[in-house]
C-alpha cells in the first residue's frame, strides 16, 4: 500500500491522558474525506486505561493511579513516562487496508525496530502485542469508526513497571512486563525510539511525504 498524500506527525511531548483522547475523537469524528492522515509521538502522565471488553477485577490496585475506561480493544494496561506512544490516526478505508493489516503493520514495525538495538521480538496471532522471551514490550489497542482508526501502540522504552504490578496487564493474571533498557547495554531515550520507529513504520506503509509538527 502506498499513498502520495502527506502524513501530519504530531510530537506532543508528555500529556495527560484525558485530553488526549478526547482530541483524538474529536480529529476522527470531524475528519473529511480528504483529511491528512496524522501520527500522534507522546508520552503520557501515569494512568491506567480500561479497554470496552476490560473487567474490573484486571485492576488489583489502582491506589493513587487514575483508571479511565476508553473505547479501544483490550483489556487494563498501564501508561507513564518513559513509555513511547504512538496513536495512527489513519483512514484505512481510504487507504485500502483491513484492520488486521494495520495491526501487522504496528507489530512488525516494533519488532523492525528493536531490532536495530540487537533485540529479538515478535508478535503472537493469538495475543495483540510484542513480546521479548515471553514478556511483553508494546501493547496494541485500536477503535475504528467509519472505516478510519485511531488510537495504537504502547512501547516500554525506559519507565518504571511497577505500576503493571498492579494490574493483569491486558487480562493476563502475572504476564511479565520488559522494556528496552533491561534488555540493551545503549542508553536508550523515548525521543530515540520514537524517530527510529516512525522511520519504519512510515517504510512500512508506503509514505512518501511527511510534515512534523512540534506541540
Amino acid at each position: 500500500m502506498h499513498t502520495e498524500s502527506p502524513l501530519i506527525v504530531r510530537q506532543l511531548g508528555r500529556v495527560a491522558y484525558a485530553p488526549t483522547l478526547e482530541r483524538m475523537r474529536d480529529f476522527t469524528l470531524n475528519r473529511q474525506e480528504d483529511t491528512p492522515d496524522e501520527v500522534w509521538l507522546l508520552e503520557h502522565e501515569a494512568v491506567f486505561t480500561q479497554g470496552q471488553a476490560g473487567k474490573a477485577e484486571h485492576i488489583l490496585a489502582a491506589g493513587e493511579i487514575p483508571v479511565v475506561n476508553v473505547d479501544r480493544g483490550g483489556q487494563v494496561t498501564y501508561h507513564g513516562p518513559g513509555q513511547l506512544v504512538a496513536y495512527t490516526l489513519l483512514d484505512i478505508k481510504r487507504l485500502e487496508m483491513g484492520v488486521r493489516d494495520l495491526v501487522s503493520h504496528l507489530e512488525h514495525s516494533v519488532v523492525d525496530v528493536l531490532a536495530q538495538w540487537g533485540v529479538l521480538a515478535y508478535a503472537k496471532p493469538d495475543a495483540p502485542g510484542v513480546y521479548v522471551s515471553g514478556a511483553k514490550i508494546a501493547s496494541l489497542g485500536l477503535r475504528i469508526k467509519k472505516g478510519r482508526a485511531y488510537h495504537g501502540l504502547a512501547l516500554n522504552v525506559d519507565m518504571d513497571l511497577s505500576p503493571f504490578q498492579r494490574i493483569n496487564p491486558c487480562g493476563y493474571a502475572g504476564m511479565a512486563m520488559t522494556q528496552l533498557k533491561d534488555l540493551t547495554d545503549e542508553q536508550v531515550t523515548v525521543e530515540q525510539v520514537a524517530e527510529r520507529w516512525l522511520a519504519g513504520f512510515m517504510q512500512r506503509m508506503g509514505v512518501n511525504s511527511v510534515h512534523e509538527i512540534t506541540e
